[in-house]
């Protein structure tokens, strides 16, 4: 089967472990692959919907891994049982709803040992909460495909919590920091793109009289946010001419 780049993403994202768990497995292409390329030895698929859990299990038969991969519907993490799966797959969901399902699924938190995550929105608010509730990121990854820009966080939950040991601040959530810190290419195409998306924001939001206070406030914070852009933008510019100049 043909996998996109974003769930190649996704897949590069699994290490080797005995057992995985894909939440909101859609057409359960995630664990096939993982199966099939051995980097599982078996999957469970879930999904609330019957529909998508019945053509994953299409799919799954397809690739003749019906003994190796399970079905299970599922709302969020409701369906599994802690030490089941070493490592938890979510992808494609948006922000809000990825932060419910781990919230509601705190009876597996123990025994997961990695969290690969790729909400399609809210992705500050998803870094926030798991800074918040004791799980470090320990790497992203980022590609473009089809006109989007789609994130990969690979996770973990220690017992002292938060990354470094300390609170996050608003640039932490809002980029992360294993993207900048990595000079990543995808990720600073991405940096450019927002900034160009707060430009046109500024300027709506300015020329709009009178102004709501919703709007006041998210003038204000969009002038945060694009601050903060610029700041990694120039400081990736720098680090770039700075490794040019060596070169030559």
């Amino acid at each position: 089967m043909k996998v996109s780049d974003r769930l190649e993403m996704v897949i590069a994202a699994v290490q080797k472990v005995d057992c995985a768990a894909d939440v909101g497995t859609d057409h359960g292409f995630v664990p096939v692959e993982l199966v099939r390329r051995g980097i599982v030895k078996k999957a469970i698929a879930m999904d609330v919907r019957p529909g998508p859990l019945s053509r994953a299990a299409e799919h799954i038969r397809a690739a003749g891994l019906e003994k190796a991969i399970e079905t299970r519907l599922s709302d969020g993490l409701s369906g599994l049982l802690a030490g089941e799966a070493r490592t938890v797959v979510i992808a494609g969901l948006g922000g809000e709803l990825m932060i419910r399902i781990l919230d509601e699924g705190r009876h597996v938190w123990d025994s997961v040992e990695k969290w690969v995550l790729s909400p399609h929105t809210d992705l500050f608010k998803v870094r926030k909460w798991l800074w918040e509730n004791g799980f470090t990121i320990l790497k992203e990854d980022m590609v473009f495909e089809t006109g989007k820009y789609y994130t990969v966080l690979v996770a973990e939950r220690l017992s002292k919590g938060l990354w470094d040991g300390h609170t996050p601040d608003f640039l932490d959530c809002l980029c992360g920091r294993y993207l900048p810190q990595t000079g990543h290419p995808v990720f600073f195409r991405y940096i450019k793109a927002e900034e160009q998306k707060l430009e046109r924001l500024i300027e709506r939001l300015s020329g709009q009289t009178p102004s709501s206070l919703r709007a006041e406030r998210r003038l204000s914070e969009a002038r945060k946010e694009l601050s903060l852009y610029r700041r990694i933008g120039e400081s990736f510019r720098k680090t770039t001419q700075e490794a040019e100049d060596e070169m030559f």
